[in-house]
């Protein structure tokens, strides 16, 4: 594996990290996500929920090293399944939020570590874009002279999940603090979070229908 590490170009790891910054600091589905449970749960809840969707990272990232994104990918059926099914999950956490309390249970929101990381994970794991995007752009900067292109898959997938966790994790902390200037109108913060996982699952609908 070190040698395949070795064998890619320092300009080509360069311009791969910066490029994947760039997707990852865009607000995508996945800063809206960790921001809705920074935003209802407190800092560490934003944080662990960004840190369980840099974890549904990993598991697309192995699912395309194992070559099984390409098999879900050329079926359309099982990318429908993901996609209602990530949607169905979206909006029973927006429910959740929308008819939580506004007493101090409230303003704890999601505190239990795995809690918020297992949400994170499934919001990310549940949808299929990853699946596309990962087959879409991490083979632009593979090589077959470089080495076995699975072990490729994977060091690239490591360097992008990092990345994308660490800047995942600073929104749903920011989120946080600002959620926690509010936790006195916690029910208008809860209502907030409602609406973010409503649209988010809305937007995976709509993605798949468009």
């Amino acid at each position: 594996m070190w040698d395949v590490v070795m064998a890619f170009p320092a300009e080509s790891l360069i311009a791969f990290t910066i490029g994947g910054l760039i997707l990852n600091f865009a607000p995508g589905a996945d800063v809206f996500f960790a921001t809705a449970c920074g935003i209802q749960g407190g800092p560490r809840a934003g944080a662990m929920a960004g840190l369980g969707v840099g974890l549904g990272v990993v598991w697309h990232i192995t699912l395309a090293a194992l070559g099984l994104s390409a098999v879900i990918a050329a079926h359309p059926g099982a990318l429908s399944v993901i996609r209602w099914a990530g949607a169905g999950y979206l909006l029973w956490l927006a429910w959740k939020s929308w008819r939580a309390g506004t007493g101090a249970r409230a303003v704890r929101g999601v505190v239990k570590p795995l809690r918020a990381v297992g949400r994170g994970f499934l919001s990310n794991a549940l949808n299929p874009k990853p699946v596309l995007f990962i087959l879409a752009f991490l083979p632009q900067f593979t090589r077959p002279d470089y080495g076995p292109i699975w072990q490729q898959v994977v060091i690239l997938g490591t360097i992008f999940a990092f990345t994308g966790t660490l800047v995942t994790m600073g929104y749903g902390i920011v989120a946080g603090w600002l959620g926690r200037s509010l936790s006195a109108r916690m029910g208008a913060v809860n209502k907030i979070a409602a609406v973010m996982f409503g649209g988010l699952a809305a937007r995976l609908v709509w993605d798949g229908a468009a």
